[in-house]
């Protein structure tokens, strides 16, 4: 399973418009390859250089099969146009929330997953809960890494 922006290239930088500086929208994503057997798709983006604790900007899950990308400009809503939910970020919000680092270049992991079943969690599920429904039921995985540094 592959995962892509046309937005930015795997480990290049996140353009400023999709971060707290600029629109803070989200940026457009694809993939392909999904494996035979997969039920739903879910997304999770999150910071591992945030200080004291990895710092979640997107979840969305229940994706389903037939969707192949997300649009630019996600709206922040629980549930998604083709269908899928969106969970709550650590801004306290539904939906994407981008990226925002205190000081130097942080990296930010798109990560999707394959799943062989709906997860039938309610929509504003945190990280933890969708982690937890996940266990055991994830066919494959995609990574996209982006960077991103603020100039003050």
């Amino acid at each position: 399973m592959r995962l892509a922006s046309s937005a930015f290239a795997a480990n290049g930088l996140i353009p400023v418009k999709y971060t707290c500086d600029g629109e803070d929208i989200s940026p457009p994503l694809s993939w392909n390859e999904v494996p035979t057997g997969t039920q739903s798709m879910a997304l999770i983006v999150d910071d591992p250089d945030a200080p004291g604790r990895t710092f979640v900007h997107w979840l969305v899950y229940d994706l389903p099969t037939t969707v192949h990308k997300l649009p630019e400009k996600m709206a922040s809503s629980s549930t998604l146009p083709d269908g899928g939910l969106q969970g709550k970020n650590d801004f306290g919000k539904l939906g994407y929330g981008g990226p925002c680092p205190p000081s130097c270049t942080h990296r930010y992991f798109f990560k999707l997953y394959a799943l062989g079943q709906k997860l039938s969690l309610a929509a504003g599920a945190t990280k933890n809960q969708i982690l937890a429904a996940m266990d055991g039921h994830v066919l494959a995985t995609a990574e996209l890494i982006g960077c991103y540094q603020r100039h003050h």
